[in-house]
């Protein structure tokens, strides 16, 4: 499915295309959140249909975007792990040190350029990508085992891809299988 603008008002069509995704194909949901409240609805929508698809949030770093504080409020930690939700913060698969370098020294390094070339297709496709491999890094899924992922543009959610992720240190042996929807980039 292509939607027609990216963004927030695909947040509960892109859950729901990658919930029936994930429960089809019997696997995980890896969704990219900040604050949480992304899988605050996807809670929901599985409270409403009956199904308990495991779910993992990939959520920003601690430090960013002010050093020595994490976006996610202690009590939205708290409300989503007691649903179950397998919540990890990291740095950002496809930037992280890398960015840190090429500001100093102004120049393009490979994972960058790994990073923009996914953008070809959507920030949201970006993000899938980089919450699998994430996700695996911190062993929150199975290793050689497709997921759902749920990325977006800002705010929201607008794109759902099925990808089997390398560890980052293989990061050319990711895999993306399905674009389940994203918005199109006109």
């Amino acid at each position: 499915m292509i939607f027609e603008n990216k963004g927030k008002e695909n947040t509960l069509e892109t859950l729901h295309i990658a919930l029936n995704a994930a429960k089809e194909r019997g696997t995980t949901l890896v969704v990219a959140s900040s604050a949480g409240d992304t899988l605050i609805e996807l809670i929901k929508m599985q409270e409403e249909l009956g199904t308990n698809v495991p779910m993992v949030m990939v959520g920003q770093a601690y430090g960013y975007p002010k050093q020595g504080v994490n976006i996610m409020t202690d009590e939205r930690r708290a409300e989503l792990t007691a649903a179950g939700v397998h919540i990890i913060h990291a740095a950002h698969a496809l930037s992280g040190a890398e960015r840190g370098i090429s500001r100093k020294f102004s120049g393009a390094y490979p994972v960058e350029i790994m990073a923009h070339t996914l953008r070809m297709f959507g920030q949201g496709t970006k993000v899938c990508v980089e919450i699998a491999m994430m996700a695996l890094d911190n062993g929150a899924i199975e290793l050689n085992k497709p997921v759902v992922c749920v990325g977006g543009s800002a705010r929201g959610a607008d794109t759902a891809c099925i990808i089997t992720p390398a560890y980052t240190a293989d990061c050319l042996d990711t895999k993306i299988h399905e674009i389940l929807c994203k918005p199109g980039l006109y």
